[in-house]
C-alpha cells in the first residue's frame, strides 16, 4: 500500500511537471490587445496627417488660384483711369459732383469756340500787308479792297474800313480805324467773360462740397451719439473729393484762358501795326 501510494504521488508530480503552462497565455493577450489599440492609434493618426495635408494643399491651391484671380482682375479694375475717375464722382456725391462736372462742359465749350475762331483769324499779317502797300502804291485802291474783302480776319477788316474813306482826311480815316479796331477787339474777347465765370465757379463748388460734407459729418455724428472716426472720415472724404475736382476744373480751365489771352494779344498787336502801316501807306497816296 506504501510503496503503491508512493508511485501514484510520484506520478501526479510528473504529470503536473509535464502539463502545459497555461497562466502565460494572459500576458500574452494583453499586449495582443495593446498592440491592435496602438495600431488603430496610428491609423487614425496616419488618417488625421493625411487629412490635414489634404487640406493644407487644398488651401494652398486656392490661395494660388485666388491670387491669380486678384492678378488678373487687379490691373483690368485699377488700370483705367476713367474708371478711377468714376468712381471718385460717386464718392464725392454724383448729386453735387454733376455741378462741378457741367462748370466743366461748359467752360471747355466756351474755350474751344473761342480757341477756333482765334485760329481762324489770325493771317499772315506782314505779306498780307506788304501787298496792301503795293497795290495802293501803284493806285489800284479797288484791288486793295478786294483783297481786304477776301481775306478772313480783324486785320483785313480794319484795312478795308480804311480803304472805304480813303477819299476822306487823314483824321477821319484814323477815327474810322481806331473805332473799328475797338469794335474788332471786342469780338476777339467775346465769350471769355463766361470762362472767367467759370473759372471762378468750379472751386468755389468744391468749397460748397466741402461745407455740406462737413455738415453731414456733424449730422451722423450728432445721431450716433459718439464721435467716431468712421463717420467723420465718411464726410471728410466727400468734403475733400469735391473740392479736388472743383479746383482741377478751374485749373484745366485756367491754362485754356490763358491761351486764348494769349492769342487776343498776338492779333491784338497785329491789327495796331497793320493799322500803323496802312495809315502810312495812304499817307504816300495823297502826296
Amino acid at each position: 500500500m506504501g510503496i503503491a501510494t508512493l508511485a501514484m504521488c510520484l506520478c501526479y508530480a510528473t504529470d503536473v511537471n509535464s502539463a502545459p503552462n497555461t497562466t502565460p497565455n494572459k500576458p500574452t493577450t494583453a499586449a495582443t490587445a495593446a498592440d491592435t489599440t496602438a495600431a488603430t492609434d496610428n491609423a487614425k493618426d496616419a488618417k488625421l496627417a493625411a487629412a490635414a495635408d489634404s487640406a493644407n494643399l487644398l488651401k494652398a491651391a486656392t490661395d494660388t488660384v485666388s491670387s491669380l484671380d486678384a492678378e488678373e482682375i487687379t490691373p483690368e479694375e485699377s488700370g483705367g483711369f476713367h474708371r478711377v475717375l468714376k468712381q471718385k464722382f460717386v464718392e464725392g456725391g454724383a448729386s453735387f459732383m454733376s455741378f462741378v462736372a457741367i462748370a466743366l462742359v461748359l467752360g471747355l465749350a466756351f474755350c474751344i469756340e473761342r480757341i477756333i475762331y482765334l485760329s481762324l483769324s489770325e493771317i499772315d499779317a506782314k505779306k498780307f500787308m506788304k501787298e496792301i502797300d503795293a497795290k495802293i502804291e501803284v493806285g489800284d485802291i479797288e484791288g486793295a479792297k478786294t483783297q481786304c474783302r477776301e481775306t478772313r480776319g480783324p486785320v483785313a477788316s480794319i484795312c478795308y474800313q480804311g480803304l472805304l474813306r480813303i477819299d476822306t482826311s487823314i483824321e477821319d480815316i484814323e477815327r474810322s480805324v481806331a473805332a473799328y479796331g475797338t469794335v474788332q477787339a471786342a469780338n476777339l474777347e467775346k465769350g471769355c467773360s463766361w470762362i472767367t465765370l467759370f473759372i471762378a465757379m468750379a472751386p468755389s463748388l468744391g468749397f460748397l462740397g466741402t461745407v455740406i460734407g462737413m455738415v453731414m459729418a456733424f449730422e451722423q455724428i450728432q445721431l450716433a451719439g459718439d464721435i467716431n472716426p468712421t463717420i467723420v472720415a465718411a464726410g471728410m472724404k466727400v468734403a475733400l473729393i469735391t473740392t479736388i475736382f472743383g479746383i482741377i476744373v478751374a485749373l484745366i480751365l485756367q491754362l485754356f484762358y490763358n491761351y486764348i489771352l494769349s492769342k487776343v494779344d498776338h492779333l491784338t498787336s497785329q491789327m495796331e501795326e497793320s493799322a500803323i502801316t496802312l495809315l502810312d501807306s495812304i499817307l504816300k497816296y495823297k502826296k
